[in-house]
């Protein structure tokens, strides 16, 4: 057959494949809002507003296309479909990719049906294989840059591989253009396409001189010269450039005076100008690869430009703006993502490091003119830096401490520093053990091998949860022992996926075969595999216990691994004929290769299914819901706040609230953003100036208070604003300070009334003032804290004051008056304590209707939607819906309202389902077991006898059944064997407490017939005799634990 017919049946195979794929992840996209940055995407979008550093124009305004002709509540199930196609069009590219390389392997001009079925079948496996691999589908049914990133590596490296096959062409050269261009734009996205950029540079020079054998210093020059053109563009365009902005810009505003941008904006014309100046006269001249090189560097700028919409719409004061860069001064910062920390790479600190805090200056945008400002910086004394320092970060203990288990006693003391410094092998025992083996290497597993479950598990060392396991037994077995009777929530986990390791299998034997025939195509496959994966992990040099699996970093490096499972493929179907001499086996071979795809898409389907899942929609709208008209609402993190703004911004609703998140707080933009209005939000009433709070300044007040007196709190504000109120450093330095910490705040009670902060039956316990204490120890007070006492100074009753998380790490004295509110606390002038177990002064008349009126359980309700963890951890642990039903009955029980507490215990159990959030999750660690035991108590003081009784039987049912695994497993589980034990201790007590003596009895025996079985080595149960001695109950003297009852 012709080359022209390989075509034909080359094209249709790809569009079938690009069908496929683009079917999965249509039928399985999310409808609506995620958790984590997606709300924020949708919402930045939608309307074109500043996202979080370095921002991402080029999405930004491609996914704005989809939304375009849907209605507001469709828009994020647009933005999804954006993520579909463009994941989609990935797999389309992949095929191609693939087919480039296999074609290298099969060198024919000519090629037979059987051939051509080979080639695309080959490259339909490896794509498909991809397709359903975990990490890609996750990120391609939910709003993400990932997916679009992604799409645009794929369509660059196909680019090149278009330029190589053109290149004795005329014009073949445009493809070359093309990539720059897409780079440019990719910028806008992610910076993962830019990795693309050594192996294309490869790839060129490979095709110049397609039969030289290049030197090995030769190709370390052409390493380096790739590195060259990578720093070009990172350094040069994306730093460089805003920064020769930023000064012109200074020169323009400080000295000609003239509006802010005007200097940057003429630069950028003078730029552009030069260019085309040069790429007229180098084409004149007949310049041809000057010309080219111009021409590339022009493309790349033109597409970065994008990055002016953004400082375009900060100046039109978004809703949404985050960093505010609204002039380039601020832009390099965004770029730089300065508002992150940043490890070391290859030289620097280690986590004990000593260091002086010196002055860095910038320059802020204040009133018509930059001033300068100073931020605090590090400098590390010498001898604390190290090479390749993997173990870096101390901003939490628990990193310190990990850090120190890699290094024992046999680090290196430096003088100066308290902390033993790592030797090189012990950062190398790190990097290898932790950040290439469970940072990525686990994640490697879970896509090519298959994955235990899908529960976060942030350190090694946790045989239960978030392994790779591959579904043959004796291999599982050796790694993670015998779990097959695991509890339901980890046996029957839709997360378990097996491959049995075929496409890890089929990638290795790809790999090898293409290095025996191709090694420069190997080559140039591994180097996009190695710069996608474990260059990233040697650049990010991750901390310990991150909050939330990072396997989406890595999709790069998945996609080109999974270019060898086509090659793989072509591998067996080549040895298959050259065995039998017969040229139809190998369409079978191909066939059956065809099922590694066909059994990941079986294995995955059920857990990346989100087609019903609408649970951070609903959570988003049952916050705001709660709050009093034109209120302020005080959160703290990505997954409380970003679907927030997502209903303000996109759906519309609740925009008269106010969202204050405190991480933003530290950030003096986030602080101006409150002064403005918002939507129909009016803005905070604050008194102190920008001078006070902007970045550097008055990171941490200090108190100094020596009379011990209650001071009006307007008055320690206007101590603290006052330009020559402040106190000495020992450094000569003279900053602000608070001046007391205690101090008095009058209320308004006709506003306290009037704005629903408290209903008027309250009227006589409202005082004229209340007193908030700043805790004994506690010497100064952090940037979000000054904003709250300033809020506070001025406030005058007639906004609702609502926290999550009952004000978080806010330690000004607020807690003594948070009144639980149900999904918030409400900050009322009545003085309460509230905690886990009991929440004081609340009002039962308002928390019945907001259950019972205002809040919605519908998608939580639903049992056709697959609960992933974190589901699971948001509604069982971070915001327990069982916690707040139970604490809410246990205020109606409190107040004598016996009906009002039955009715709310069984909207409890009907609107969260034992299907979806199990009785039992010890090994999760959330608070769900509490509450509980909470509900089943409640039921029993209700007089709700047989309805606690079944509820505390079936939760002793399964704590019981994990027991028993535990108990086999307990060298690794004995924590999680305690656990139960001690929930059990605690059922039994509270059943014998209500007169169900059967019950107690019940749990105890079957208890202790646990105990007694062969379940665990008698020399291990001796060993621990004291510590199974507590479980034998004892019903006449147990008493209940009161921290779990």
């Amino acid at each position: 057959m012709t080359i022209e017919s390989f075509k034909k049946c080359n094209s249709i195979t790809s569009l079938v494949v690009l069908t496929i794929a683009s079917a999965t992840y249509l039928l399985t996209l999310e409808p609506t809002v995620s958790f984590w940055d997606c709300g924020e995407f949708i919402a930045s979008s939608y309307k074109l507003e500043v996202g979080h550093p370095p921002g991402n124009p080029t999405w930004q305004i491609l996914v704005r296309l989809f939304t375009l002709f849907v209605a507001p509540e469709h828009v994020a199930a647009a933005i999804n479909s954006c993520s579909a196609i463009c994941s989609a069009l990935t797999i389309f590219f992949l095929y191609l990719t693939i087919v480039f390389f296999i074609r290298r392997l099969i060198p024919r001009k000519q090629y037979d049906v059987s051939d051509i079925i080979v080639i695309c079948g080959c490259a339909a496996v490896g794509a498909l294989a991809y397709c359903f691999s975990d990490t890609f589908w996750f990120s391609a049914v939910e709003a993400e840059v990932y997916a679009m990133s992604s799409l645009f590596t794929a369509v660059v490296f196909w680019a090149m591989t278009r330029w190589h096959e053109e290149a004795e062409e005329p014009y073949s050269g445009r493809w070359i253009i093309l990539i720059c261009f897409l780079m440019g734009l990719s910028i806008g996205v992610h910076l993962l396409n830019l990795l693309s950029i050594p192996a294309i540079v490869f790839m060129y020079f490979y095709r110049i001189r397609e039969n030289f054998r290049y030197s090995l210093m030769q190709l370390c020059g052409i390493f380096i010269l790739s590195c060259m053109i990578l720093l070009v563009i990172l350094i040069g365009i994306i730093q460089f450039l805003p920064k020769v902005a930023a000064y012109a810009d200074l020169l323009f505003v400080n000295v000609f005076g003239l509006p802010f941008n005007s200097g940057a904006i003429t630069f950028i014309i003078v730029l552009i100008s030069g260019l085309f100046f040069g790429l007229f006269r180098s084409m004149k001249e007949g310049k041809v690869v000057l010309n080219t090189v111009l021409l590339c560097i022009t493309t790349v700028v033109i597409g970065f430009s994008l990055y002016a919409t953004v400082v375009i719409r900060a100046n039109a004061g978004t809703p949404m703006n985050e960093n505010k860069p609204d002039n380039p001064f601020t832009l390099m910062s965004y770029l730089g993502r300065d508002q992150y920390p940043k490890g070391p790479v290859v030289y620097g600190e280690f986590f004990g490091s000593e260091y002086d805090i010196v002055d860095k200056e910038y320059w802020a945008r204040m009133g018509d003119r930059y001033v300068k400002g100073k931020n605090m910086d590090i400098s590390y004394i010498p001898g604390s830096k190290m090479l390749f320092p993997r173990m870096w970060d101390n901003r939490e203990q628990s990193y310190i401490d990990i850090y120190r288990s890699y290094i024992g006693s046999r680090g290196v003391k430096v003088p100066g520093c308290k902390e033993l410094k790592p030797t090189l092998i012990q950062n190398f025992v790190f990097f290898f053990d932790y950040q290439i083996n469970w940072m990525y290497w686990r994640y490697f597993m879970w896509n090519f091998a298959g994955r235990q479950n899908e529960i976060h598990s942030p350190t090694p060392g946790d045989i239960f949860k978030g392994n790779w396991e591959c579904g043959i037994g004796f291999i599982d077995r050796i790694r993670l022992g015998d779990q097959s009777d695991a509890p339901e929530y980890l046996a029957e986990n839709k997360g378990k996926n097996h491959y049995y390791m075929l496409p890890l299998l089929l990638g290795l034997i790809g790999m090898f075969f293409q290095y025996a025939r191709d090694r420069r195509g190997c080559w140039l496959n591994f180097l996009m595999f190695f710069m996608t994966g474990i260059a990233i992990v040697i650049y990010l040099n991750q901390s310990p216990l991150q909050v939330r699996e990072r396997d989406y970093a890595y999709v790069g490096s998945f996609y080109f691994f999974s270019a060898w499972i086509g090659i793989g493929a072509l591998a067996v179907a080549e040895k298959i004929r050259q065995l039998w001499k017969n040229k139809s086996a190998s369409l079978l071979v191909v066939c059956v290769c065809m099922g590694v795809p066909a059994l990941m898409a079986a294995q995955n389907w059920d857990d990346h299914d989100r087609s019903n899942r609408y649970t951070a929609r609903e959570l988003a709208f049952n916050y705001l819901s709660g709050i009093g008209e034109n209120g302020i609402l005080v959160t703290h993190g990505d997954n409380d706040t970003f679907p927030l703004w997502y209903a303000q911004e996109v759906e519309g609703f609740r925009t008269d609230v106010r969202i204050v998140n405190t991480s933003l707080l530290g950030a003096d933009w986030h602080i101006d953003q409150m002064k403005y209005a918002s939507n129909e939000s009016a803005p905070i009433d604050l008194s102190v100036g920008k001078r006070q709070y902007m970045q550097g300044e008055n990171e941490y007040v200090l108190i100094y208070d020596h009379r011990d007196t209650v001071f009006p709190l307007a008055d320690v504000m206007k101590v603290f604003r006052h330009p020559d109120a402040k106190i000495p450093l020992t450094n000569g330095d003279y900053v602000n300070y608070i001046a007391s910490r205690k101090f008095s705040i009058p209320v308004n009670k006709e506003n306290v009334i009037k704005h629903g902060i408290l209903d008027a039956k309250y009227s006589d316990v409202i005082p004229e003032e209340i007193v908030l204490t700043i805790p004994e120890g506690k010497n100064g007070i952090t940037k979000p804290e000054l904003f709250l006492l300033d809020l506070l100074s001025g406030y005058q009753w007639d906004r609702p004051l609502n926290f999550l998380s009952a004000g978080g790490d806010l330690k000004i004295g607020i807690k003594d008056y948070l009144m639980y509110d149900g999904f918030t606390y409400r900050f009322v002038p009545v003085k309460n304590k509230t905690n886990l177990s009991e929440r004081g002064f609340t009002d039962t008349d308002e928390l019945y209707r907001k259950m019972t009126s205002v809040y919605k359980w519908d998608s939580l309700k639903r049992t056709d939607w697959f609960v992933d963890y974190q589901n699971l951890y948001t509604f069982s642990g971070v915001m327990s819906q069982r916690g707040m039903f139970a604490s809410v009955a246990m205020e109606m029980l409190e107040a004598g309202e016996y009906d009002r507490a039955v009715e709310i215990l069984d909207k409890c159990l009907d609107v969260i389902p034992q299907k979806n959030f199990p009785l039992d999750m010890v090994m999760l660690g959330f608070s769900n077991e509490r509450d509980l035991i909470c509900i089943i108590e409640a039921y029993y003081l209700a007089g709700e006898y047989e309805k606690a009784s079944s509820l505390c039987s079936s939760m002793s049912d399964e704590i019981l059944a994990s027991c028993g695994f535990f108990l086999r497993h307990y060298e690794y589980a004995e924590d999680y064997f305690d656990s139960c034990y001690n929930l059990l201790g605690v059922l039994a007590a509270i059943a014998h407490e209500y007169g169900d003596t059967d019950l107690a009895s019940s749990i105890e025996v079957r208890f202790n017939e646990l105990l007694e079985s062969d379940l665990i080595d008698q020399n291990l149960l001796v060993c621990n005799l004291e510590c199974f001695a507590s479980c034998y109950f004892s019903i006449n003297n147990h008493q209940k634990d009161s921290d779990l009852a």
